[in-house]
């Protein structure tokens, strides 16, 4: 038993319509292909699904500007005529936003004001200073960061500074209690440990192994 003939009509369930289109969409691309082995014919398909998805199939041998060009002669469609004009409309809008921008740049710069009416020019003066405060803004924003930055530094070089100064203060003590730079102690950089030694009166000086009396230690 044969199949039944199928009516040709839209296929109202979209699932089946999508699989019918893909099975045939094949069956057409085979048949471009035989056409063009069998017949040494010239060739182009395309076909777009509902999904917005291009199948195209064009003979390894064609040239499809020449064919294109065929098609109009033989059929008197102008095939470029609506993508050149809809091409030269969207150059002309984007002149035209050009000279618009062109414009309204001379125009922050205080130039090609003439023709200009009185609100526009409120509108003009209102931009521009809005500008100036935004500009300012990120000024004093720049000097704050900038000015703390240095505050930064300058205290870490004066904290630097007085921690050397004590190193030193604390060296001239040891030098003038006749003990030599190698039997001072080990201070570290920052300065953060005190020793205090105290000889006490009552200690033999030989007992230390120093040739003087008692003395007040300090080391910072």
């Amino acid at each position: 038993m044969g199949r039944g003939r199928i009516e040709i009509k839209k296929i109202e369930n979209p699932t089946n319509r999508q699989v019918t289109y893909s099975k045939r969409r094949l069956g057409i691309m085979k048949k471009a292909k035989e056409l063009t082995v069998l017949c040494d014919a010239d060739v182009l398909v395309i076909m777009s699904s509902i999904t917005g998805k291009f199948a195209e199939y064009c003979s390894p041998t064609t040239n499809t500007k020449g064919l294109m060009d065929r098609y109009q002669q033989v059929t008197g469609i102008d095939l470029w005529k609506d993508p050149y004009e809809k091409m030269q409309s969207t150059l002309r809008n984007l002149e035209e936003v050009n000279r618009n921008l062109r414009r309204e740049i001379r125009q922050r710069m205080g130039e090609d004001l003439d023709g200009l009416s009185v609100k526009e020019l409120r509108g003009l003066e209102q931009s521009l200073d809005e500008t100036l405060m935004n500009v300012r803004r990120r000024k004093y924003h720049v000097i704050t960061t900038q000015t703390d930055t240095y505050k930064k530094k300058l205290r870490s070089t004066h904290e630097a500074h007085k921690s050397l100064l004590r190193e030193l203060e604390m060296r001239d003590e040891l030098q003038g209690c006749g003990l030599g730079t190698g039997d001072a102690p080990d201070v570290g950089n920052e300065g953060a440990r005190v020793l205090a030694f105290r000889v006490q009166p009552s200690l033999q000086p030989s007992i230390l192994g120093l040739g003087y009396g008692s003395h007040d230690l300090s080391l910072v």
